[in-house]
């Protein structure tokens, strides 16, 4: 049981932790307290007609529905796909945060996850926060394998809130993973690894007790 922790979610670009795992943040936001920080706003990779920084207000959004309060996100300009040339100061404003928050548990992308992005969170990340329990992620079109060594059992109710809060993300209908069916399938066969209906899978990097 994961109780009264505070948990930081890394998010190389919004809306990456709801995709990967909406369900566990919907169940863990009712007895954790839970903080957001997101890198860059990918305001170049935008589809034509959307404002800048529209992802940041979409987050905001799907914060709400999630149960992240205001105040526990942080956000970033980092360009988007851009972010190894970036990889020092975005570690420093890791450490940072660390010493803000002291966060228990952190969740970042998986060790195998091939956007160049995301590659970088996982690596600063797993410096950065080393004293932490690590929870790698997973998005199945960012990677050609994934260790599914950790799973989270959910409700038909946390994959409701999950769909409700990528939902927020009105910017990103372009996606062809954006698709309800997808994640209710993809969480049936992650539960049928568990012997539960639904679930969402983790690597397992670090676990500390």
């Amino acid at each position: 049981m994961i109780k009264g922790k505070k948990i930081l979610l890394l998010a190389p670009h919004p809306d990456d932790p709801e995709y990967a795992c909406g369900g566990s943040i919907a169940r863990w936001s009712k007895e954790n307290e839970l903080f957001y920080m997101a890198f860059s706003p990918c305001n170049i990779s935008l589809p034509d007609g959307f404002p800048e920084n529209i992802l940041y207000e979409e987050l905001l959004a799907s914060a709400k529905v999630l149960g992240i309060a205001k105040g526990n996100i942080t956000t970033f300009d980092f360009p988007v796909r851009r972010f190894p040339e970036h990889r020092q100061d975005i570690l420093e404003e890791m450490v940072m945060l660390r010493k803000s928050i002291h966060p228990d548990i952190v969740l970042m992308p998986n060790s195998n996850d091939i956007h160049q992005d995301h590659k970088v969170i996982y690596e600063e990340g797993v410096r950065a926060f080393k004293h932490c329990s690590l929870l790698g992620y997973e998005l199945p079109w960012n990677n050609l394998q994934f260790t599914s060594n950790f799973h989270v059992t959910l409700s038909k109710d946390d994959l409701a809130i999950k769909w409700e809060a990528i939902a927020s993300y009105k910017s990103q209908e372009i996606r062809a993973y954006k698709s309800e069916d997808f994640f209710e399938g993809l969480a049936r066969v992650r539960g049928l690894q568990v012997g539960s209906e639904f679930a969402e899978a983790f690597e397992l990097i670090r676990w500390i007790l």
